[in-house]
């Protein structure tokens, strides 16, 4: 039985506490907030035994195996590296950390002290991106993929009138690329490799984060188009092209329904029914503690090195900064 602690409490650890009750070998056995009162009415609402207002005492407790980090991402890799250097391992919300050099010291402490550090980017892990990779074979050579997540956030209208939301705050290492780009990179790294080059263009906000953008990934033979925002919506699905069809995603971070549809006309499902969006990872990290591996074979270590790379050579030219970066 593996014992998850939980650093955050908002929906994406409902979400994951949800997830934990339908798997088997699995059980959330503590809980972290700063707030005591805000702990202990959460903890019972979930039925969560064990509550701490102190990382340090959770981190040294013998009452959890692994920690699941889901607080803002500017403190990804502060938690991370604490948890794992008390031996336990971590399984933290994407993206990985503020930064490439962030993520690559918290690899360096997951290998120290022998635990295991994983990326919870769900889309990776989901079998219809497996299907998406499958069916790329019948339509190849592939020549482009055009990947869009766009959504209006529901904190733009409060920043728009002058307050401050942790979602366009650069201090919390926010904005567009981070929240809602990394889901698109992600697969985009996973199915087509390491780029030959980046060209990163888009909007940066009064605040100093990006709001929306555009990132091209190109490669010897095709192009891969990524657009992201959370200044406006568009219900416009993920393809991948090629010349003998297409691949239609209808949300490239679910992955719920993949179509392909050849040149000569015919068209079929190829996606499957997926369980809960969160087991997939869940279930590849718990594999990983109990082989005693030192990653998961879906998204390794090099995978979350040149996606957190990925990432800061785009802020860079998008001229957006964190003051983690400093």
């Amino acid at each position: 039985m593996i014992r998850f602690g939980i650093i955050g409490t908002n929906f994406i650890t409902d979400w994951f506490i949800d997830t934990i009750n339908q798997l088997d070998d699995v059980e959330v056995t503590a809980l972290y907030s700063r707030t005591e009162s805000r702990v202990k009415e959460y903890a019972e609402n979930h039925s969560i035994l064990h509550t701490f207002t102190s990382l340090e005492e959770m981190a040294q407790s013998d009452v959890i195996d692994a920690i699941y980090i889901a607080s803002p991402n500017s403190l990804h890799a502060e938690q991370s590296i604490l948890f794992m250097q008390h031996g336990k391992h971590v399984l933290c919300e994407k993206p990985l950390a503020s930064n490439v050099q962030e993520v690559t010291r918290m690899i360096e402490v997951a290998k120290e002290n022998e635990v295991v550090l994983l990326e919870a980017l769900r889309n990776l892990f989901m079998p219809n991106l497996e299907r998406v990779q499958q069916a790329m074979e019948r339509i190849a050579p592939v020549r482009r993929a055009v990947f869009n997540k766009s959504q209006y956030s529901s904190r733009y209208d409060l920043y728009k009138n002058g307050e401050n939301p942790n979602t366009f705050n650069p201090e919390f290492s926010n904005g567009s690329l981070m929240d809602l780009g990394v889901y698109l990179l992600g697969p985009a790294l996973k199915l087509f490799g390491q780029p030959n080059e980046i060209q990163a263009s888009g909007v940066k906000l009064e605040s100093g984060v990006d709001g929306s953008g555009t990132v091209i990934l190109s490669y010897d033979d095709l192009d891969v188009i990524i657009m992201h925002s959370k200044i406006h919506a568009t219900s416009t699905p993920s393809e991948i092209i090629g010349e003998k069809g297409r691949i239609v995603i209808d949300d490239i971070a679910t992955c719920d329904e993949v179509r392909l549809e050849l040149r000569d006309g015919t068209s079929e499902i190829v996606s499957e029914s997926q369980n809960a969006p969160m087991s997939y990872e869940i279930e590849a990290f718990v594999r990983a503690i109990e082989a005693s591996a030192s990653e998961t074979v879906v998204h390794t270590v090099n995978d979350m090195i040149r996606l957190a790379d990925v990432m800061t050579n785009v802020r860079t030219q998008l001229g957006v900064a964190y003051p983690a970066d400093k």
